[in-house]
């Protein structure tokens, strides 16, 4: 059996990425690695994405290897260059960050401004370089949605995360990107409030490790 390692930086990511496995590839071994005080020490130390940060990462992906993991999945838009670093050193091991299958998806035959949500302030300064050149990339922060889901507001969590989505599509965005897993729960909604294709990153992220790993899309 495949064993992935899934790698969360907040709490909230790991229903919704736990859910698409359950779903769409039920044979993969998951492990669940937490450490919640990535984000917050982030936004709160002011020194970015230093050498800790950078350790932190390195710790945690060879704690997944060690114990058997044939692939990596981080469930956090934040950490681009931490998770980067970790693909360099355990190379070909497949390593992904949260985003790039999505990226994949958002890019391919696609024409016009893709709208970027996030719940987490910094995820849009870290994500944006992800996206190939010439993409217009027009973001938006839903400011309090991530404080809404912590304290269990799910309602006013989707809610704010749907008026960033019909602000993008007043600006005219073709398509809009979720950037947070744990985002993904107010795609469906977001779509009806728009009439905008919306993309996850949950979904996107099991097929491109299933590809990675040779296994059948069922």
């Amino acid at each position: 059996m495949t064993r992935i390692a899934l790698i969360h930086a907040l709490s909230h990511s790991v229903a919704p990425i736990n859910e698409a496995f359950a779903r769409d590839w039920p044979e993969a071994v998951r492990m669940n690695l937490l450490d919640d005080s990535l984000s917050a020490d982030l936004a709160r130390n002011g020194r970015g994405l230093d050498a800790a940060m950078h350790e932190r990462f390195q710790r945690l992906a060879q704690y997944a290897v060690d114990t058997g993991a044939q692939g990596i999945l981080f469930t956090c838009s934040a950490f681009g260059p931490c998770i980067e670093a970790v693909a360099a050193r355990h190379a070909p091991l497949p390593v992904l960050k949260p985003n790039e299958a999505m990226i994949e998806e958002a890019v391919q035959g696609q024409q016009g401004a893709l709208g970027l949500i996030s719940s987490f302030a910094p995820t849009l300064q870290s994500m944006p370089p992800e996206f190939p050149a010439g993409i217009e990339l027009v973001p938006a922060l839903a400011d309090g949605a991530m404080d809404a889901l912590n304290r269990g507001d799910t309602a006013t969590h989707d809610r704010l995360v749907v008026e960033q989505a019909r602000v993008l599509a007043a600006r005219g965005c073709t398509r809009i990107a979720l950037a947070q897993f744990s985002m993904a729960r107010a795609r469906a909604a977001c779509e009806a409030a728009t009439g905008l294709p919306v993309l996850t990153t949950v979904d996107s992220a099991v097929r491109a490790l299933q590809r990675r790993l040779g296994v059948r899309l069922g």
